[in-house]
């Protein structure tokens, strides 16, 4: 009995435990208000991050022809379930307006709203985590100057397990480093732009990278392709691999205007990507494509194979 009794407390007390561990390591992280820098917003700048980040692909009011009516709605398919984009216009009620700059930098750079609810990882913020705080912050006082729109999203489509937010803080635990982009010394000033913006804004690896059973980056095939997270196509091999005949200046135009060097054009959901990055300066059309070029030769996995008459 005095057996029985140690055993039901012993495991008792690593249940105990494991709910510890759980509610510690799934718990929203956050900066402090106090953490956040100040000084005037560069608007110029700012529009430039929106560009390189895409926002108006997922964020625009689908069906209508302004890409800065921020007011979402866009659906996202992914193996977990379908998830609406949402309203990121500076309306106060349905968007963003009432957000402060701490609001914004956390939902970026840390996936978590200002309830301290964790965002589904549709949102790339395991990109955005890699982004300057200050051009965060330009993006926000950008955004503040585009059109209010009013109207709420509907809610995800997700089912359970993977509606718990809380699980969340444990794939963050997993696959977010928290760290900060760093230059590469040994690399040129250019270079590092383009490093800079397709891991950060352009958050690239997001789409052209093959993903685990737990949706997590696979870390080795970086960029290597795969099947379109949105469960429809294959998303190509930007490194080397496939790309070793490009010239930078094909990738550069690529981003410029979609056309392919063979004379074909972008398709699917590139065409949305073509949209924003054509709005970029050349000089960062230039350093994207440098260090997209740089990008050592990759296997990922195999496309299916095309049947006849497709």
């Amino acid at each position: 009995m005095r057996m029985l009794q140690r055993t039901i407390v012993a495991a008792l007390l690593v249940a105990i435990a494991a709910a510890g561990l759980y509610w510690w390591l799934s718990a929203p992280v956050v900066a402090a208000a106090s953490a956040i820098p100040g000084r005037a917003p560069d608007l110029a700048n700012g529009e430039v991050m929106f560009n390189a980040g895409g926002c108006a692909s997922c964020h625009a009011v689908p069906n209508q022809p302004d890409r800065l009516r921020l007011g979402g709605g866009v659906a996202i398919k992914s193996p977990f379930g379908t998830f609406y984009a949402p309203n990121i216009s500076p309306d106060p009620d349905d968007g963003i307006g009432k957000w402060t700059d701490a609001d914004f930098v956390n939902a970026v750079m840390h996936g978590v709203s200002p309830s301290g609810q964790h965002y589904f990882p549709a949102f790339p913020y395991t990109s955005y985590q890699h982004a300057r705080r200050q051009d965060v912050l330009d993006l926000f006082a950008y955004l503040k100057t585009l059109p209010a729109v009013a109207g709420k999203v509907r809610d995800h489509e997700v089912s359970f397990p993977f509606d718990i937010r809380r699980n969340i803080g444990i794939w963050k635990f997993l696959f977010m480093d928290g760290k900060p982009f760093v230059a590469d010394a040994s690399k040129s000033p250019q270079w590092n732009r383009g490093a800079y913006l397709v891991n950060s804004f352009g958050h690239c690896a997001e789409c052209h990278s093959p993903r685990n059973a737990l949706g997590g980056i696979i870390a080795g095939e970086r960029f290597a392709g795969g099947p379109n997270p949105e469960g429809e196509g294959w998303v190509p091999n930007i490194t080397q691999k496939r790309l070793g005949e490009w010239s930078t200046k094909d990738l550069a135009y690529f981003l410029k205007t979609g056309e392919l060097p063979d004379g074909d054009s972008a398709g699917g959901a590139m065409t949305r990507v073509i949209k924003n990055t054509s709005q970029l300066p050349d000089q960062d059309l230039a350093a994207m494509a440098e260090y997209l070029k740089s990008l050592p030769p990759v296997d990922g996995p195999t496309p299916p194979k095309r049947k006849q008459g497709s």
